[in-house]
């Protein structure tokens, strides 16, 4: 949850007076489009979309990094088979280079691991995130897509990542503790980036007449209390396979592909805004402007 102390949310108010202020434009620096991947509960899957999600992307051809944020308590490298030698805390100790600290996987996907382990990462300052960003705007250049995969919850730098970022996938389950934490997460969001393009995927679910049920409960309290609700992009049933393929260290979308999760993946990876996740500057310029 969201350490209040430390979090002052006057420092994104700059940041998101410059969002609310003209024509959105498409980004014209060159770098890489960024979706952030988050949600309001652990235990939902969301790494498990990310990392399927950067591997379907990276089949269609796309240069696809994947920034595992869950920083201390990383596993998007088990989920990929990896087992990366450098992590933010060699790159915040000054070991690496943020170009140094990818290791290729699966499709081609490349990943920056958050690492595991270690306290400080799991809680940052604001002068660590703010060196840790600058050294990833670089990476922005050499990339088509960046997929961001944030700690479950409002941390810190997630609420940054949601301040500067054009698009959000939200991720989520049916159940009403997933949703009720989901909808929290999706409040913060529209209040620090009111431009923001959210979607939201509900995942591990029974049934579509239980997804439907679990949508129409959000949309409904989103648009009671706040005016407006998030885009339904779809959702991905529970099965086995996504549990045999996490067993195998290998996505779903790669082990058994024809499986009715992996093909739920892929349409989630088809959602139009992932193609326009463009900022009007730099992705991680804006992050750092909102932690000031």
């Amino acid at each position: 949850m969201l350490n209040s102390s430390r979090f002052d949310l006057s420092r994104l108010r700059s940041l998101t007076r410059l969002m609310q202020s003209g024509e959105r434009k498409q980004e014209e620096h060159g770098g890489a489009r960024v979706v952030c991947i988050a949600s309001g509960k652990g235990g939902v899957g969301k790494s498990i979309l990310a990392s399927n999600l950067a591997v379907l992307r990276a089949q269609r051809g796309e240069r696809v990094l994947l920034v595992d944020f869950d920083a201390g308590l990383a596993n998007a490298h088990l989920l990929l088979g990896l087992a990366p030698t450098h992590d933010f805390g060699h790159i915040l100790d000054g070991v690496v280079d943020a170009r140094g600290a990818l290791v290729q996987g699966p499709a081609g996907v490349s990943l920056l691991s958050g690492g595991v382990g270690r306290h400080a990462l799991a809680n940052p300052t604001r002068r660590e995130l703010d060196k840790l960003f600058r050294e990833l705007r670089p990476l922005e250049q050499d990339f088509d897509l960046v997929i961001v995969d944030h700690g479950a919850g409002l941390s810190y730098s997630t609420v940054a990542h949601l301040a500067a970022t054009s698009t959000l996938v939200l991720v989520t389950n049916h159940e009403v503790t997933a949703l009720s934490d989901a909808y929290a997460l999706y409040k913060r969001a529209i209040m620090v980036n009111p431009q923001i393009r959210a979607g939201m995927v509900i995942n591990r679910t029974p049934d579509e007449a239980m997804a439907s049920a679990a949508w129409e409960r959000f949309k409904a309290a989103s648009f009671r209390f706040l005016g407006h609700h998030p885009e339904l992009i779809g959702w991905v049933p529970q099965d086995d396979a996504v549990a045999r393929s996490v067993q195998a260290r290998v996505p779903v979308t790669l082990t058994e592909p024809e499986s009715r999760a992996a093909k739920a993946f892929a349409k989630v990876a088809e959602w139009g805004p992932i193609e326009h996740a463009l900022t009007t500057s730099a992705f991680y310029e804006r992050a750092r402007k909102a932690l000031r």
